[in-house]
Parts: C-alpha cells; structure tokens; sequence
C-alpha cells in the first residue's frame, strides 16, 4: 500500500513537473490573444505613438546620464563580488544561482522511478548496521595525533599499515630534508627525526631541536604527531608559520649563490607551502570553511607549480561542504 503511494506521488510530481515546463508557451498565446482583443480599449495604437514622440525628444544628455547609471551601478556590483570573494572564496552570484535560484527553475530533478526508490530504501536499511568509513588516497590528509592515534585510542585497532607510513616517511624525507641540513644543527637532528620509526623518539628529538632553535620541521612533526586536538595541532602550525616564513625570505635571497642554496631554497619552499595547507585544513575543520577555501586559493595562486601537495583535492572537499558546485566544476575541469 505504501509503495503503491509513493508510487503515484512520484508519477503525480512528474505530471507536475512536464507541465510546467510547457506552461510558458501557453502564457505566451494568451497574452498574445488579450492584446490583440485589448487593443481597442487599451488605445495601444496612440500609447505606441506616444511613447515614440517621447523617445524622439529625448537629448544625447539623457543616454549620457542612462549609461553612467548603469556603469555605477555595475562597478558597485563588481566591487561586492571582489568583496565577498576576498572574504569568503567563491563568487557571490555563482553561489545564489547554484544554490538558490537553480532548484526553483527545476535544474535539480529529485524524481526518479518507484523501483529506483524501493531499491535505495533497501540498500538504505541494510546499510544502517555498518559503520562509514572513507578511504584515503593520501595518508597525509588527516593528522597522525590528533586523528589517527585518537581513533587508535577509541576503537584500538590500528588505521595505518606499514604501507601508509612507508609513504609518509618518504614523502617528509622528500619535503623537509635537503642536502646541506648537516651545517645546521637543529636540521640535522630533524634530518634523522624523519628517519625514526619510534613516535616518541621522533617527539623527543623535535623537542631536542627546538631547544637549538625555532626549527619549522620541529613544529611540524610535534603538530602532526604529538597534538592531540586540532586546536592544538593550529597553535603549533602558527608556531611553525612564523617560522617558515624567516627560513624562506633568507634562503630566497640566496638561491642564486650556488646549488646547495638553490637545494636549501626549495626545502623552506616545500615546508612553507606544507604548513599554510595544514593550517587551512585545520581551518576546515574547526568549522571554518570559507576560510579554508580562502587560504587554499591563495595558496595555490602563489605557489602555481607545486602540484605534488593536491591542494586541489582539499579545496575541493571544501568546495563540497559548501555545496559550491560550479566552483567544484571549474577546479576539476583545471587539474583533473
């Protein structure tokens, strides 16, 4: 009985729908049929002549004044878009008209046959009792301590395999180490910290270097690892930012000294570029998703040629959560 309901529903919504989309060209014919009966009370002939003896008066002035109007007014609406997507990261009409204006023209089309919709609500029933889960491509994606030790914690089974922290480990190596780290200290104890398969001797080791200096890769491991929120896990980013930023600004004044300075130059690059991406999915998720989007287009806008981070891919979660789709749309149309 219940499906027989639902049944007609969706058949009912349907009729709705294909008549609707019709209902234009009937309107049409009707005006077209009041106006020509009309046209004799109305007096449209002498509105008509009227209305062109007023448009023949009208001085070059006028069309001077019409076209400044509309070129203020278009300049106040680029100045709002510039506005708001400095301040939130998507385009405000595009935004409106996704979200808004395209389910009320019937862009969406939420109807779909019976069956479609008892076999989902199957599917939907048998799949109460199991648990949802996400894969991953990049292990990197969430935060070792304050994400995947708290699920360890909580569940006692272990998210990562030997696999996944291979990868990690190779990709710290290949992001924060260069070749001229055994001149500086603290990078050098780093340089192992990277190596070490124990946790707490790559804590304590990140401790050791920053007791030497305000070692940026230091900060990173101790947001990655030893922070057990995301709140904490952003202190410590901002901690690392500061810092990044001075190895950067001194290693770009003196790239073009030699290879070791070029190598050193593209490690702080690599590091830089590591923790504004941190940050801005810490940013994400505490809640502040337009802020993230911000930081990442920024990101991404400054640093065009580092692909091998996928910030795309965070962007585009991002962009998802707030059901930004033509935003969505362009980025996969640029790097996918």
């Amino acid at each position: 009985m219940a499906e027989a309901g639902t049944g007609f529903l969706e058949q009912l919504k349907s009729c709705i729908v294909w008549s609707w989309t019709y209902l234009w060209t009937l309107w049409f014919f009707i005006m077209l049929f009041l106006v020509y009966i009309l046209r004799v009370p109305l007096k449209i002939n002498d509105n008509l002549t009227t209305v062109s003896m007023f448009l023949n008066t009208l001085t070059p002035k006028f069309y001077v004044a019409l076209t400044g109007t509309s070129s203020l007014i278009s300049g106040l609406i680029l100045i709002f878009e510039w506005w708001y997507f400095r301040k939130y990261g998507t385009s405000f009409i595009e935004q409106v008209s996704v979200s808004h204006l395209r389910p009320l023209l019937g862009g969406v089309d939420n109807s779909a046959p019976s069956t479609a919709s008892a076999a989902n609500g199957d599917a939907d029933s048998s799949r109460q009792s199991v648990s949802e889960c996400k894969v991953w491509r990049n292990p990197l994606n969430l935060f070792r301590g304050a994400e995947y030790n708290r699920y360890t914690w909580v569940t006692g089974r272990e998210p990562l395999t030997y696999y996944d922290m291979n990868l990690s480990a190779q990709d710290h190596q290949t992001f924060f180490t260069c070749d001229t780290d055994h001149l500086r200290p603290a990078d050098a104890i780093m340089q192992k910290a990277w190596r070490e398969r124990n946790p707490q001797a790559r804590i304590s080791a990140a401790h050791e270097a920053l007791e030497l200096n305000e070692c940026a890769t230091a900060y990173i491991l101790l947001a990655e690892e030893e922070a057990t929120t995301i709140v904490e896990a952003e202190k410590l980013f901002k901690q690392a930012l500061k810092a990044g930023e001075g190895c950067y600004r001194r290693s770009q004044q003196l790239q073009h000294h030699g290879a070791q300075y070029e190598a050193q130059h593209r490690r702080d690059t690599n590091v830089l570029v590591y923790i504004k991406r941190r940050l801005a999915m810490c940013a994400r998720k505490l809640g502040r998703t337009r802020e993230a989007v911000k930081m990442m287009r920024d990101l991404m806008k400054e640093f065009p040629l580092l692909s091998m981070f996928n910030i795309h891919e965070n962007l585009l979660e991002a962009l998802l959560e707030l059901q930004a789709y033509a935003d969505v749309q362009a980025v996969l149309a640029k790097y996918d």
